[in-house]
């Protein structure tokens, strides 16, 4: 079967998906869906050089993503859970592998989440709408690749690391006392955190063994299954500043957690939060918590094949201590360092600055 060649990229200006169009354009030419091309993320991504395409339009317009799609023989389908909400996931999703196989595209990798509350034998404590949105379609997406001329991967991500230096995001740090402190409902549990920028290589693996290995794979990544007090020290140790994980429960973490403002939202901002299938951020993020807290040790509900990955990608970031150390070392030549970036915490989500821009509004309860 000859290569593939130019691939269609829905979720290309995201935190994930930045780093996997950087993995992929050294090789192919990529069309890159935007709802804005003249927006700063759009425009690093054209900065990449000739093998960037950017097309505005958005995914939910059939004619948008037919066209965009258009003598693409790959296409990279990643959307923003917090956008969508389960209900519009599962048509888009499905809508779009449709239309890549009408389209006549040879590859279909769709980005994942695990289906938790599946891998937790449906106990409801495990029910997280964000992930089992996607973990549905995951499953789908392989069952119909069965026979087909189009072959489909899924890409089965986490938890970013970057989000435990974040603005916004479950695990946000906060400095008390001088201390670096995260403090979290995870129990004796584990985070299989992913990094960001080994997504690119992970995707460009997908693509360049699209006849082979990859055609009807999940392939899920992570760093390590990351406990906190590893993720403290570790954090100390580049540092040399204290830190610590204070393990909290469920009712003290929506009580005063990064989160607690948001308890009572929807989770998608274009949800009806009245919408009887709509699930609040505390639902929602509960069940996120009882995954990684059942997950210690990758012997529980959520677990990765690091053999697998060591062997996909050999020079991987492998530790939590790895991740800090390499961070510290970005941030100081930009005139930082790792404890400023706990300290002073910025969105890494798109999501934040859309916001902050007023792109998107949160639609509340009435």
């Amino acid at each position: 079967m000859s290569a593939i060649q130019k691939i269609f990229v829905v979720g290309g200006t995201g935190a994930q998906g930045m780093p996997v169009v950087r993995g992929l354009v050294d090789k192919y030419r990529c069309r890159i869906l935007t709802r804005d091309v003249s927006s700063p993320r759009a425009l690093e991504l054209k900065a990449l050089g000739p093998n960037i395409e950017l097309f505005q339009g958005v995914f939910t317009d059939t004619a948008v993503l037919r066209q965009g799609m258009k003598d693409c023989d790959g296409v990279f389908f990643n959307l923003d859970g917090f956008n969508t909400g389960e209900k519009a996931e599962t048509f888009w999703a499905i809508r779009s592998y449709e239309l890549a196989r009408e389209q006549g595209v040879r590859f279909f990798v769709y980005g994942n989440l695990d289906y938790g509350y599946k891998k937790g034998g449906y106990d409801p404590k495990y029910r997280c709408g964000h992930y089992d949105g996607k973990g549905r379609i995951g499953e789908w997406v392989l069952a119909q690749s069965k026979g087909s001329p189009m072959g489909a991967a899924v890409f089965t991500t986490g938890p970013y690391m970057d989000m435990t230096v974040a603005y916004g995001t479950p695990m946000m740090p906060s400095i008390v006392d001088g201390t670096a402190t995260w403090a979290v409902p995870l129990g004796k549990g584990a985070v299989p955190h992913v990094c960001l920028e080994d997504c690119g290589p992970y995707v460009r693996w997908l693509f360049d063994h699209f006849d082979g290995e990859a055609n009807g794979m999940d392939l899920e990544v992570a760093i390590d299954h990351i406990a906190y007090e590893d993720l403290a020290s570790a954090f100390s140790a580049v540092t040399g500043k204290p830190a610590r994980y204070v393990d909290v429960t469920l009712d003290e973490y929506w009580e005063k957690g990064p989160m607690s403002k948001a308890a009572t939202n929807a989770t998608g901002y274009t949800v009806d939060p009245d919408d009887a299938a709509a699930m609040t951020m505390r639902d929602n993020f509960t069940g996120f918590w009882n995954l990684w807290k059942n997950s210690g040790g990758n012997a529980g509900v959520i677990r990765r094949d690091y053999a697998l990955l060591d062997r996909i990608h050999p020079t991987r970031i492998k530790s939590a201590h790895e991740w800090f150390k390499k961070q510290d070392e970005v941030a100081r030549k930009k005139g930082s360092s790792l404890w400023q970036m706990a300290e002073n915490t910025k969105p890494i989500l798109k999501i934040h600055e859309d916001f902050a821009s007023g792109k998107i509004t949160h639609r509340s309860r009435v």
